[in-house]
């Protein structure tokens, strides 16, 4: 215990006298010229808006609220999947990946609305799901059968219902299901079998451990890039890889992990190849990557990596049980106005994946999805412009969730939980509030018809309300995002260093960082504490006076001398201030 402590505070005083060093110095990833400085929308179809009220959202409601996106300011839309789908995950069990799902459309509504945005100067990327598929999907019908055929070998399948298999891999399999005499690997649900990418290390003892290549693995692949051909010809732009980090499976690793990340290079290996695919066949298209590993997922793999499924995320924005709705997580979330939480675990973290895939890929911390609870659970609208300040100023893409630009809320434990959106996803993809008309501009049924209820209160933000009004969160979010366009120093890539806190010694408020690119430097100061914060650091910039760009108004001090800074920052503020 004592050398993990005395390795830590190691590391944490390179980390220091790192971060008090502004070089200006960066370098833009290889990436599509569109996005080596984008922000992303994310738009969940289900409940964005119903343009024929049927209660759930469609295609033809995307397009006609593309005027509206284009006006936050991003420069692309990432869409949840919309393909044919039984739904019992909300779309993510997909039945046929050449589809729109007849409740959103058709695949000509889905051709207008890339064309569409397109022509508002936005780009589009969908998602990828190819860990996994619908249980009736025709790969697993015709793979479940009693008789060998082309798609037995799809999916990972036992020898036998009546052995189990090895320990390790004890809860990841079904047995009984279907005329086939074996058991199939699920993929987190049980309707959701795991597509057969292959086994990094297959042990010669499991003969249905196939290797990964394998002629029938190589032919499941060669069908999966079929599909990424298909979407791009009809004029998507890019991907969101779901489950990124575990296709190949693996003896190494037990539990949910198997569905997260393996660590296995084979899985990094077919990225690759999806790689050069789209370098030689679509060279502006877009990779993302959910797998929260950057150091594997940016390895001349994907052009970003979202960074979300570590401990260090949760510190920041949902560390209380009632917050996250897991019913385990006990903690303290650093963006809290109660001011008892850390930032120093999460920048451990972050310095150690951001050192190591400098030049080579962007990192995402997501403001908010569809996988966790809504950022505005309980928080101010003030409160939110100060994680949006961090989530516009940090390096790497953002990702706004729809509806987190109005600060819509997350809704009661017992809302109801449809389509495998247990809590806390159920109360964070209700629908979108565009206004105080009926289902709040939503949709035109009857309220019970409705995909999920909308938020009851009578005061629940919305869009139509918060243009009228140029201080709200609304146009905040607007300037934010402008501001991360206009000054270089906010550039996706620009450099990174953080300057408070960084030693156990130090407060945990105020959170203080620089970004820079050549002479442009910026340093933004974040106290998310309903209480006075102070501190006092280096900086080796030299300058003659400080200009804010954005948020507030507090006394900053500057010692020529020993070429450090000291500010005195309100309660619940933020500062994003040019050095000149």
């Amino acid at each position: 215990m004592k050398k993990m402590i005395l390795s830590m505070m190691a590391v944490m005083g390179a980390l220091s006298l790192q971060a008090q060093t502004i070089t200006g110095k960066y370098e833009v990833p290889k990436v599509p010229d569109w996005a080596r400085n984008a922000v992303f929308y994310q738009i969940y179809p289900q409940t964005f808006c119903d343009s024929d009220g049927d209660g759930i959202g469609d295609l033809k409601g995307i397009i006609s609220k593309l005027d509206y996106v284009k006006s936050l300011g991003v420069d692309a839309i990432w869409f949840n999947p919309f393909f044919d789908s039984p739904f019992n995950d909300a779309g993510y069990d997909i039945r046929d990946y050449y589809k729109i799902a007849p409740r959103y459309g058709t695949n000509e509504d889905a051709k207008l609305l890339f064309d569409e945005a397109h022509k508002r100067g936005m780009h589009v990327i969908f998602d990828y799901v190819i860990s996994y598929t619908a249980i009736d999907h025709p790969w697993f019908v015709a793979s479940q059968k009693q008789e060998k055929n082309k798609y037995s070998n799809y999916y990972i399948w036992t020898e036998t219902n009546w052995v189990d298999p090895p320990f390790e891999f004890a809860g990841q399999f079904v047995k009984g299901y279907g005329q086939r005499n074996g058991q199939f690997m699920r993929n987190f649900y049980w309707c959701q079998p795991a597509l057969n990418f292959g086994f990094a290390n297959p042990d010669p003892n499991q003969k249905w451990q196939l290797p990964t290549n394998h002629p029938d693995v190589l032919a499941m692949r060669e069908d999966l890039k079929k599909v990424l051909r298909f979407w791009m010809d009809m004029g998507c732009d890019g991907f969101r890889a779901d489950m990124a980090g575990a296709l190949v499976k693996t003896r190494r690793v037990r539990g949910n992990e198997q569905f997260f990340n393996t660590n296995e290079n084979e899985t990094k290996l077919f990225w690759r190849e999806i790689r050069q695919l789209l370098e030689k066949e679509y060279p502006q298209g877009f990779m993302v990557a959910e797998w929260s590993y950057p150091a594997d997922a940016l390895d001349n793999c994907f052009h970003v990596d979202f960074f979300h499924w570590f401990k260090g995320y949760n510190d920041l924005f949902q560390k209380e049980s009632w917050r996250i709705l897991n019913g385990v997580s006990e903690g303290h979330s650093y963006f809290d106005a109660e001011g008892k939480g850390d930032v120093r675990a999460f920048l451990e973290s972050y310095m150690d994946q951001y050192q190591k895939t400098l030049g080579k890929g962007y990192i995402s911390l997501p403001m908010g999805n569809h996988d966790n609870a809504r950022l505005g659970n309980k928080r101010s609208d003030k409160e939110l412009e100060i994680i949006y300040a961090f989530g516009f100023t940090m390096p790497g893409v953002p990702f706004l969730y729809y509806g987190n630009e109005i600060g819509m809320r997350q809704l009661p434990t017992s809302w109801p939980q449809v389509e495998g959106a247990y809590q806390p996803r159920n109360g964070a993809r209700t629908p979108m509030q565009w206004s105080q008309d009926k289902n709040l501009g939503f949709s035109t049924c009857n309220a019970e018809q409705l995909y999920l209820p909308v938020d009851p209160d009578p005061n629940a933000p919305n869009v139509a309300a918060q243009e009228r009004n140029p201080n709200s969160l609304l146009n905040k979010t607007r300037q934010l995002i402008a501001l991360h366009h206009s000054e270089p120093a906010l550039a996706d890539y620009a450099e990174f260093v953080p300057l408070y806190p960084l030693t156990k010694e130090q407060s945990a408020y105020p959170f203080v960082y620089a970004r820079a690119a050549g002479k442009d430097v910026v340093l933004v100061m974040l106290n998310p504490r309903a209480q006075a914060s102070n501190a006092t650091f280096p900086v080796n910039i030299k300058f003659k006076k400080t200009k804010v760009l954005a948020g507030d108004r507090f006394t900053i001090l500057s010692n020529k001398k020993n070429g450090s800074m000291t500010i005195h920052m309100p309660p619940t503020s933020y500062a994003i201030v040019k050095l000149l």
